[in-house]
């Protein structure tokens, strides 16, 4: 049996220090400068006129670049498991590029937002261009895909949507949608939370959840996303952070809360129907026992897509929850290069 820290890669990683201009001065003060990595595919120095596609993979909530190599006994992580794609699966090569965009908020959601930052254009303008000006890829959107999960998978939607110039497919696991299912329920957790530890301040979690072990009390989770989805969906322009409920009771702000469900990627669709149209390759699918119920986003993404005449993708609802299903990753980044290989 092979030794769990000994596998040995077929292709390479190439790891970069990339300096973003868009995100120099942002409100944060978060590090403008960040880890680029991207993989190579077995054979990649063998044919020096070969082009390949592209697929950009993107993090959920609180994820920063060096967690992709993090383990579960007797599993490989998701970087193994790509080489292993690569290597023995029979899919067509392809160029995998791994983005960070992590904030001292814990994420972005891979949106421009004053309230944290410019990540969208970094992504976009930035990561993208010089991927393309360095390695051999084939540099049109049919050619390029996007995958993540949780809010990954929340970018890995609505960034083709956005800029269907750049990326003609897409691979969700359990991405952020059905903003009433995912997010609302937790609403009333964080009320009673500020209500009994922080004197209905957020100022005064983020001081204490600075000042300890992260995610030490049950309260963090839901805190920290409600104030960092706030800061990526209804900042206003300078930088405010607009809460979609009243902090006392919990009752919801309507124009602020309108202000969120506008980036819910299934009330989106039908604005964004040509790009998603456009789209060579479309892969949805979610745990059936997802703790944040993103398995019934998932379907309600599904049927929006279809809504606007967008039938071949692939769906699949299977029995897991929301962690720990890295394992599905290889699925998703099959499907998409074998489309847009």
């Amino acid at each position: 049996m092979t030794a769990p820290w000994s596998f040995s890669l077929r292709g390479r990683f190439e790891e970069h220090t990339f300096e973003s201009e868009v995100r120099r001065g942002n409100r944060l003060g978060d590090p403008a400068t960040r880890p680029l990595w991207v993989y190579l595919p077995p054979g990649y120095d063998d044919a020096p006129g070969r082009r390949y596609p592209s697929v950009y993979m993107i993090q959920g909530l609180t994820g920063q670049l060096d967690m992709w190599r993090n383990r579960s006994a007797f599993r490989r992580n998701f970087p193994e498991l790509v080489d292993d794609l690569f290597a023995t699966g029979g899919v067509p090569p392809a160029i995998v590029v791994w983005v960070d965009a992590w904030t001292s908020l814990g994420g972005s959601q891979f949106l421009d937002s004053p309230g944290t930052g410019r990540y969208h254009t970094y992504l976009c303008n930035e990561v993208v261009p010089w991927i393309d000006a360095h390695y051999r890829t084939l540099a049109v959107p049919h050619h390029r895909g996007i995958a993540g999960k949780s809010s990954g998978g929340y970018g890995a939607m609505v960034t083709p949507m956005l800029r269907p110039d750049l990326f003609g497919g897409l691979a969700t696991h359990a991405g952020d949608a059905l903003f009433e299912m995912c997010y609302l329920p937790e609403f009333r957790k964080s009320v009673r939370a500020l209500r009994d530890q922080y004197d209905g301040s957020f100022a005064r979690f983020w001081e204490s959840f600075r000042s300890r072990p992260a995610f030490s009390k049950e309260s963090d989770d839901v805190l920290l996303n409600d104030w960092c989805m706030a800061a990526c969906y209804s900042a206003d322009e300078d930088g405010t952070v607009r809460l979609p409920y009243d902090t006392v009771t919990g009752e919801l702000v309507p124009d602020v809360w309108e202000r969120w469900l506008a980036w819910d990627p299934v009330r989106m669709a039908p604005g964004h129907a040509a790009a998603l149209r456009s789209l060579r390759a479309v892969y949805v699918d979610a745990g059936k026992k997802d703790e944040f119920y993103l398995d019934l986003g998932a379907a309600a993404f599904r049927q929006a897509l279809a809504d606007v005449g967008v039938t071949d993708v692939f769906f699949e609802l299977f029995d897991a929850g929301h962690g720990a299903i890295e394992y599905r990753y290889p699925k998703s980044l099959r499907y998409l290069v074998e489309r847009l290989a």
